[in-house]
């Protein structure tokens, strides 16, 4: 439990570091403007944490369903393998659509020396901006939230 606690721990620290440190940059400056390269990586990071807790909590939730329901098997089922095994496949899926996502935002076409007046960028705001046709883009966005949305419960 305490092993999945730390990596909650880790992907928490992680979304909220995507976000504050441009934030706090920012608000001196009186400025609310991020650049398309750094909203990019911003979407990449912020989605692959938020991605990571989710997964992660279902990965709990199970652990937790075997500590109480089956408490004698519950050492040999766990191993620190199987738990390795698990963290890393909820990191691998996050990445993956984290990578998804920017892949759809990269497809895109007229964002030439765009500039964004928030701190926080999201893909719905990319596709806001866009100049060329995004229902398909839109239809992929919503499939990968469904999966991502419903896999975890």
């Amino acid at each position: 439990m305490y092993f999945f606690l730390s990596n909650l721990c880790l992907a928490d620290i992680g979304f909220a570091s995507t976000t504050v440190p441009k934030m706090l940059m920012n608000i001196p400056a009186h400025s609310r403007l991020i650049s398309y390269v750094g909203c990019l990586i911003q979407t990449s990071f912020s989605i692959l944490f938020a991605c990571m807790e989710s997964l992660l909590l279902a990965v709990m939730a199970y652990d937790r369903f075997l500590a109480i329901c089956h408490p004698l098997y519950y050492p040999v089922i766990m191993n620190p393998r199987l738990c390795g095994f698990l963290v890393l496949v909820s990191f691998l899926l996050s990445l993956l659509d984290s990578q998804l996502h920017n892949l759809i935002v990269l497809q895109l076409t007229c964002f030439n020396d765009v500039e964004i007046s928030n701190f926080f960028c999201d893909p719905s705001q990319l596709l806001n901006l866009a100049c060329s046709d995004t229902s398909i883009n839109n239809m992929v966005v919503y499939f990968i939230g469904a999966i991502f949305g419903f896999l975890p419960l």
